[in-house]
């Protein structure tokens, strides 16, 4: 098989949570670029419906669809309404996550049970049920997205947000479990663990006042700049593609070399 034809997506159909902007942006644009059909979820379904019009402009199919992954009942709705559009799943990328930033000694623990229940619990339910679809159709791909943030502690002062990184380390070891789990039905589970990406969700940094810090951060990385859409969405299309069959259970940095320091 050629390169171009192990690389190429086109007639698979893939769910991209939290695609509506940032990261999950950047994969699906990657993916529909390669050939996929989508759905892109969200709990913002204004700034999907943009993000759907842009990817249907090259050429691909795209299904935008409601869903806070902190709720069953809409995880599962979203595998419903991908099934009626599509009867099918080839290719899940879990992007979707929530942060939220408060000292470590009076960090609120409702807000601990939110990112646990979104960033953990919400990639469980959505990963279960659509190894269920892909086991009767022979196979597929999942794409967890970890965070370098998974791998190590971080200062109080630069990241108060404890459950964050335990939420991702978390998804680390999910995602090797499922792989190994789910390897005899010919499910790749692999995951992209990223490190500081140009997003709206970054954008502070590109304030005025902000310049001190983002100077002292970039020095953090021997690559010293954020990531951008080409940085990311390559290496999505190569996991979701048949030019990754021999891989599972890998978590890839993509992060400039910050895990590396």
């Amino acid at each position: 098989m050629k390169v171009q034809e192990l690389f190429n997506l086109s007639g698979k159909t893939a769910i991209v949570t939290g695609g509506g902007r940032g990261i999950g942006k950047f994969i699906a644009t990657g993916l529909a670029e390669a050939g996929a059909d989508l759905v892109i979820a969200s709990r913002k379904f204004d700034r999907l419906e943009k993000t759907a019009e842009e990817l249907r402009s090259l050429g691909v199919r795209c299904l935008p669809v409601k869903c806070d992954m902190g709720n069953r009942d809409e995880i599962l709705a979203m595998v419903d309404a991908t099934m009626k559009e599509y009867g099918t799943v080839d290719i899940l990328v879990n992007n979707a996550g929530v942060t939220w930033g408060a000292p470590t000694l009076d960090f609120p623990l409702e807000q601990w049970d939110r990112i646990f229940n979104v960033n953990v619990r919400g990639v469980w339910i959505l990963s279960q049920a659509v190894a269920k679809i892909m086991k009767e159709k022979g196979g597929g791909k999942m794409i967890n997205l970890s965070s370098v943030m998974g791998f190590r502690g971080s200062g109080e002062e630069a990241h108060p947000a404890l459950p964050y990184n335990s939420s991702k380390a978390a998804i680390n070891l999910l995602t090797m479990n499922l792989a190994i789990k789910l390897a005899r039905y010919n499910i790749r589970v692999n995951a992209i663990a990223p490190g500081f990406f140009h997003t709206d969700m970054m954008g502070y940094l590109d304030k005025p006042e902000a310049k001190p810090f983002r100077d002292a951060f970039l020095m953090t990385i021997p690559i010293p700049k954020m990531g951008e859409e080409d940085d990311i969405k390559g290496l999505a299309v190569f996991l979701a593609s048949k030019a990754s069959d021999y891989m599972t259970g890998a978590i890839i940095p993509v992060d400039g070399g910050m895990l590396a320091k």
